[in-house]
């Protein structure tokens, strides 16, 4: 299995097409021209026959069987867990690489877990699939980087207030509905999230694990440590639904093996690849979820002493749970194979 992509314009597979992140896949295809020769829709029955316009073409959403993948250099999957551990022997027998965006394979042995500005090297270990990490943890992994190439960590505690747009485009759909609900006077009934997310906020509805945690929170401590190549980091994050639609924000505590000055986080920051800097104490005017929707970059401010600890760090960033926490990430996990071929 070669670890790049071939030198030449591209045959790629959207796996997933229809749904938010696929979506996104596509206009980002476009926006960073990215080079395809040919570009397949692949979706459910339910999807199939639907038209889609990329690139000043008009592309029908084929239903994905094995034969979809041959001739295939490219899948970007992102159409659920279950899908891509159907489909993946026949994305990679035939020669492809999957980049896929669900959390399937992430913590296989053998898998690649990538954040581009994080651990690139760790992409060409590839057998042929390549995880794409969960949003929370691409955007977490962003701020933490910088800081742990320069001071050991000892811990971390983050919570999460993540928008509708993890759980899907009929989610932020329901969100908007249903704040018209409340504000015409009704009673908001959440279906597709179980409680409405309306002028509401709950604590992540993924199960609940042995250990209390659910596991979107075990997702964050498992992925973050293999990311980072760090198995031994303490690791704390408790996860919480918010009415925003697609941007999510992260409050971090970082403990470091001594002491680090605010000065010195802040300048590592507003160099760190892929993140943008938005501090005015002043105005009292820190990093927001509209800082961010439809934006690449990883909005961190508010960075400060934690007055607990002298070791310890506070920061909040705000990251478009779509783009950078999903669909830019796994284009640029391709580009990075591409680069490298």
């Amino acid at each position: 299995m070669t670890s790049s992509l071939p030198d030449r314009p591209l045959n790629v597979a959207v796996l997933g097409s229809s749904g938010a992140v696929g979506q996104e896949l596509l206009a980002l295809l476009e926006e960073r021209n990215f080079p395809v020769a040919e570009l397949k829709l692949l979706a459910s029955a339910r999807s199939a026959g639907q038209t889609q316009r990329w690139n000043g073409l008009t592309l029908t959403v084929e239903e994905v069987t094995a034969q979809s993948f041959e001739g295939v250099d490219l899948v970007l999957a992102s159409a659920g867990g279950a899908v891509s551990k159907n489909w993946r022997e026949a994305i990679t027998s035939g020669g492809a690489v999957m980049v896929d965006n669900s959390s399937a394979f992430r913590m296989e042995e053998g898998v690649p877990l990538v954040v581009p500005e994080v651990n690139p090297e760790a992409a060409f270990e590839h057998q042929g699939v390549i995880a794409n990490p969960n949003c929370t943890t691409i955007l977490l992994s962003l701020a933490l980087a910088p800081l742990a190439a320069k001071r050991p960590m000892r811990r971390v505690v983050v919570s999460t207030y993540q928008s509708a747009s993890g759980a899907g485009a009929r989610a932020m759909e329901e969100l908007k509905t249903l704040s018209q609900t409340v504000l015409d006077g009704g009673t908001p009934q959440g279906e597709v999230l179980p409680y409405s997310l309306a002028f509401n906020l709950f604590l992540h509805n993924s199960p609940l694990q042995d250990n209390s945690y659910c596991e979107e929170e075990m997702k964050m401590v498992h992925e973050t440590r293999k990311i980072m190549g760090l198995p031994d980091l303490r690791f704390t994050a408790t996860c919480v639904r918010v009415p925003v639609l697609r941007a999510h924000s992260e409050a971090v505590n970082v403990e470091f093996e001594q002491p680090f000055p605010v000065y010195e986080a802040r300048q590592l920051l507003s160099q760190a690849a892929g993140v943008e800097l938005i501090e005015d104490a002043a105005a009292n005017r820190f990093p927001m979820p509209t800082d961010v929707t439809g934006r690449d970059p990883v909005a961190v401010g508010r960075i400060r002493q934690d007055i607990s600890n002298s070791n310890s760090l506070e920061l909040w960033l705000c990251g478009d749970q779509i783009r950078k926490g999903a669909a830019l990430n796994a284009v640029q996990i391709a580009e990075l194979l591409i680069q490298k071929s």
